[in-house]
């Protein structure tokens, strides 16, 4: 039997900066030998509709949904079953069922070594798949270690996407993570997770954890057994870790080289809206930059606009802290409601979304507002969150933010970091902006039913 996995793009724009999709080594750890699984990135690489496989299975995002949706068309026209798994699916099950012939709910394992198995016993035949499986949220996260032979021969970015552990301990309105993983969080061992990056020979490493800090003494006993293996990491990590200075200078020796820290606001009515004010309570936000620059971390921030205090004032002061900061990296981003958060159920429920499904609508384009926000117009949101990212990034700022921030230049690597990832964001900015979802070319794929 052969299976593929695909990875939708946004759109039909490629990516030069493309980093390997973690799921796809995990379901290829899940697969058996005697099942040929091959994948295919729709970021770097044409889809080959017309090469003959038995099933189709697609990790889907919601900003990728419409592309999935016109992939799943053009496969099942052919009588080729397609599944679909990932935070979208399991959010919007009703939704996702019109386009695939199965879905997966929650995480891969104890959910697609079903999908496989009942496959293969149907001899391929649809009908042999169950409507929906549902995958383990009890399982300990202690299996077979992630497969990335399924990546050999595809160009992507030389960096290790690894996870420790899964789900947040916080309840932010706007975010997907607990109305995916509910209030459960797991962990690998942390022997695994050294194994994984030993194996792998890479010398960099991003932790795709939403939030790597799940409590001091697990992330102690994991920063110190990163030390030996004299690797570089990145991650995304919430503020209140800078109540433990010991705890952030073990997180530098352990190698952290950039962490990414949800400023989101910097106004405490909101912070509280959005269920985040404990944001403000450990730590300030400069001295909060200041430990983290003095301990030999850059900082990337990101900021959230469009909650009922923000008013056209507010990208200008988020932007001049961002300056002020040396931030190594920062994003300003028009607050977008995901299907399935309390975010999404309360302008839903108000009567603020300007599209029913923003995600589907083929007027919906990158970067602008999808919600009537309270303290400006719609128009305005749009515009000011483009302006705040096309200042930060201008060459001078880059200057400016390098040479005003020690750590910075810390090291050559860190130098190599910054201005590698400050062109990446500089590029992607103009890029993306005002892009539309899905494919528009016509033939490129089977438009949504």
């Amino acid at each position: 039997m052969k299976i593929t996995l695909i990875r939708p793009n946004m759109n039909e724009r490629r990516s030069w900066d493309a980093m390997e999709p973690l799921a796809f080594a995990i379901l290829k750890s899940l697969t058996p030998d005697d099942v040929e699984l091959v994948c295919f990135d729709d970021r770097i690489e044409k889809i080959p509709l017309e090469e003959p496989t038995d099933l189709v299975a697609l990790t889907v995002e919601t900003f990728t949904a419409r592309r999935a949706y016109q992939i799943a068309a053009a496969y099942r026209q052919r009588g080729v079953p397609v599944v679909m798994g990932g935070y979208h699916p399991t959010l919007l099950p009703e939704e996702a069922e019109e386009h695939a012939d199965a879905i997966v709910l929650g995480d891969a394992e104890g959910a697609w070594e079903n999908v496989v198995e009942d496959a293969r016993n149907g001899t391929f035949d649809k009908r042999s798949l169950k409507k929906r499986y549902r995958g383990n949220p009890t399982a300990v996260l202690d299996g077979a270690l992630p497969d990335r032979s399924v990546y050999q021969g595809k160009r992507y970015a030389p960096v290790l996407l690894s996870q420790y552990g899964r789900g947040c301990r916080f309840n932010c309105d706007f975010c997907s993570i607990t109305a995916f993983y509910g209030k459960d969080q797991r962990q690998r061992p942390v022997q695994r997770v050294v194994e994984e990056i030993a194996r792998s020979g890479r010398r960099h490493v991003f932790f795709v954890d939403d939030n790597l800090f799940v409590e001091p003494e697990k992330a102690r006993e994991l920063f110190k057994a990163l030390i030996p293996l004299n690797v570089r990491w990145s991650c995304q990590v919430s503020i209140d870790i800078l109540r433990d200075p010991e705890l952030v200078d073990l997180m530098a020796r352990s190698g952290c080289l950039t962490a990414l820290i949800g400023f989101e606001s910097l106004d405490p009515v909101n912070l509280k809206q959005m269920r985040k004010g404990w944001n403000q309570k450990f730590i300030d936000y400069p001295t909060a930059v200041h430990r983290l620059h003095e301990a030999g971390i850059m900082v990337y921030g990101t900021f959230v606009f469009g909650y009922d205090n923000d008013t056209v004032d507010s990208f200008d002061r988020a932007v001049d802290f961002a300056l002020e900061s040396h931030l190594h990296l920062a994003n300003f981003n028009p607050l977008t409601p995901t299907p399935g958060t309390p975010l999404y159920d309360r302008l839903h429920n108000e009567g603020r979304l300007l599209y029913d499904r923003w995600w589907l609508d083929p007027r919906y384009r990158y970067g602008a507002a999808t919600f009537h926000p309270r303290g400006m117009s719609a128009d305005e949101l749009t515009e000011g969150c483009y302006r705040a990212r096309t200042a930060f990034n201008t060459v001078g700022s880059m200057a400016k933010r390098l040479f005003g921030e020690r750590c910075h230049f810390r090291s050559l690597r860190h130098v190599g970091v910054f201005l590698l990832a400050n062109a990446i964001s500089r590029h992607e900015i103009h890029s993306k902006q005002g892009s539309p979802l899905g494919a528009t070319t016509p033939g490129a794929t089977t438009e949504i039913p």
